[in-house]
């Protein structure tokens, strides 16, 4: 099993950045990419970001591209999501997400989820 547990959620105005973390532990060495998706209310989970576990060019979603970059650190099992020029639309809760086998933009790929973390973004 792997666990996930994310943090860096919070309240901030339009324009401003968050970096999220997601710690990973248990059985680290059977992942192989970890995902980023968001899920806003009455909204089904979308997909953010995603990479592979040992690194790499980072996957985005059209909505994020250019504002959001993924990365990790092995040495901490972690990886983190860095949001700039954050938008209203961005509000969401926030999961990371790993994938025993690969990494996508399909929340149903993905084997282990965390509990989530609200980001909310005034106007």
């Amino acid at each position: 099993q792997v666990q996930l547990v994310e943090s860096g959620g919070g309240l901030v105005q339009a324009g401003g950045s968050l970096r999220l973390s997601c710690a990973a532990s248990g059985r680290t060495f059977s992942i192989y990419g970890m995902g980023w998706f968001r899920q806003a209310p009455g909204k089904e989970r979308e997909f953010v970001a995603a990479m592979s576990w040992s690194g790499g060019i980072g996957l985005y979603a059209d909505s994020v591209k250019g504002r959001f970059t993924i990365s990790r650190s092995n040495a901490k099992n972690t990886v983190y999501l860095q949001m700039n020029s954050l938008k209203p639309e961005d509000t969401a809760v926030y999961y990371c997400a790993a994938d025993r086998s690969g990494y996508s933009s399909w929340p149903s790929e993905y084997d282990y989820w965390g509990q989530g973390t609200q980001v909310t973004v005034s106007s």
